[in-house]
């Protein structure tokens, strides 16, 4: 299927990190003014297209000429990124600036908040950024060996195919994981149980760099004495996955335990590498030091960490909050929180509870008493029900509404979901009472198209 030899106005970027133009009018062309998303093109280019999907009101294809190049295009810096088959689909972006890409996102964040609710923040805040080469300290790889060729590969799949990408290095990897991408190949062909090791993730801490091991068969004493040396050979720490997340264990018991710091805050955050916490570790201290500056606690304020996890944001607010309640959704991650709490000194100012945060009423909000700030960190399914919960309260009469609780005066939404962000704050400006005061990205993940973002809102009235 071809495009023609047409040259096309490219307008915008969408999430997917593709060029967007439109056919122009002309007679008798039954493609006039349809949209385009063109891969590998930039906003201000003029390009053609060889288009390879097309419905009646869109078209897709990748950039076949370009005829005019934006000025924010730079080479990328990784080897294997590119359109072509066979190409790296880990990042989306790399051909174009990183400060053009923050400025992308920004949009994108801006374009969601006003064409899905309607909401314009008072005043956007400056994007986070940090390092864009050599950021991410987790990575889930795939791996494959592959009989007719004798190989194994270790890496990201290729871009829309589920084949493992041919990696030798990956520039986003800190430089010391980047370079074991080969050593790790020659391990896994040497290893017994090579055709049953689909995936290795990779956690790092501050001190400790871990491995996990997915195998669908129990190792033989020989795979694991391989581990052993290549962990020495490397410092790396390995873990065992049989099964699911729950089955992670250490390989050998003993030794330093995988943490992170949040030095501002005295903080030691201890995890195991299949538990979530953030990629991109330069990024997250920055994060949790403006979330808490926005949320602007008083020593006499208490305060509700929803979707608190671990306790990323939980236990630094606990160092100038009153009191601090994080909830989340299962018991086993409460009984973590609760864990970290007490390493750091803070079980008598933190408190932790597991609810359903997908089924939640008014009722249950005024239940937990009265917190004059909120931090909301949910996942990429957002917070609906918290915020109509809000909203419900908000709509009630006065008789019916709990005596003396009274919502919080500022909310601190962290988001990894413009859409679901935007569907909550239309909720919360809309029917719960609040404005949306600031609003801005989070570049969380340079060279991909995953928008991070961060609003603020405050109680009206």
């Amino acid at each position: 299927m071809s495009g023609g030899r047409d040259w096309l106005e490219v307008e915008s970027l969408d999430l997917e990190a593709q060029g967007v133009a439109r056919r122009p009018p002309a007679e008798g062309d039954e493609g006039a003014g349809k949209v385009v998303f063109i891969e590998g093109a930039l906003p201000g280019e003029r390009v053609q297209v060889n288009v390879s999907r097309k419905k009646n009101n869109w078209e897709q294809g990748p950039m076949s000429a370009l005829g005019r190049e934006s000025s924010q295009r730079v080479r990328p810096g990784c080897p294997h990124f590119g359109m072509h088959a066979g190409a790296c689909g880990g990042c989306k972006m790399q051909h174009l600036h990183p400060a053009a890409q923050v400025a992308v996102k920004q949009r994108v964040l801006e374009d969601n908040l006003w064409h899905l609710a309607k909401v314009k923040p008072e005043r956007m805040l400056r994007a986070i950024e940090g390092p864009a080469w050599g950021y991410r300290d987790r990575a889930r790889l795939s791996v494959r060996f592959v009989a007719k060729k004798g190989t194994v590969l270790v890496g990201f799949h290729e871009r829309k195919s589920r084949y493992v990408a041919d990696m030798q290095v990956c520039p986003v990897l800190p430089a010391r994981i980047s370079a074991m991408l080969l050593p790790l190949r020659e391990l896994i062909g040497s290893m017994d149980q090579r055709d049953r090791l689909p995936q290795i993730e990779l956690a790092a801490g501050d001190q400790v760099t871990a491995l996990v091991l997915r195998h669908l068969e129990p190792l033989t004493a020989a795979d694991q004495q391989r581990l052993r040396a290549f962990g020495a050979l490397h410092s790396v720490q390995w873990w065992l996955q049989p099964k699911g997340p729950e089955t992670v264990h250490l390989l050998d018991e003993g030794g330093p335990v995988l943490a992170y710091r949040l030095p501002e805050f005295g903080v030691t955050m201890p995890f195991k590498p299949t538990d979530f916490t953030q990629v991109n570790p330069h990024i997250n201290r920055v994060l949790v030091d403006r979330a808490l500056k926005l949320l602007d606690c008083q020593p006499q304020d208490h305060v509700i960490d929803w979707f608190c996890g671990l306790g990323n944001f939980s236990l630094p607010l606990a160092t100038q909050a009153q009191s601090v309640l994080g909830i989340e959704g299962s018991e086993t991650l409460v009984a973590r929180a609760r864990s970290n709490a007490a390493a750091n000194g803070l079980a008598s100012r933190t408190r932790f509870e597991a609810r359903n945060l997908f089924e939640l009423t008014s009722q249950d909000l005024q239940s937990l008493g009265t917190a004059q700030r909120w931090l909301v960190d949910p996942p990429r399914e957002g917070a609906f029900a918290l915020a109509k919960a809000l909203a419900e309260w908000h709509a009630e009469p006065a008789a019916g509404k709990a005596q003396g609780w009274q919502p919080p005066q500022r909310i601190v939404y962290v988001s990894c979901n413009p859409a679901t962000l935007a569907r909550d704050a239309g909720l919360l400006v809309y029917q719960a009472g609040y404005q949306c005061s600031l609003a801005g990205v989070v570049n969380m993940f340079p060279h991909t198209a995953h928008v991070e973002s961060m609003a603020v809102f405050d109680r009206v009235g």
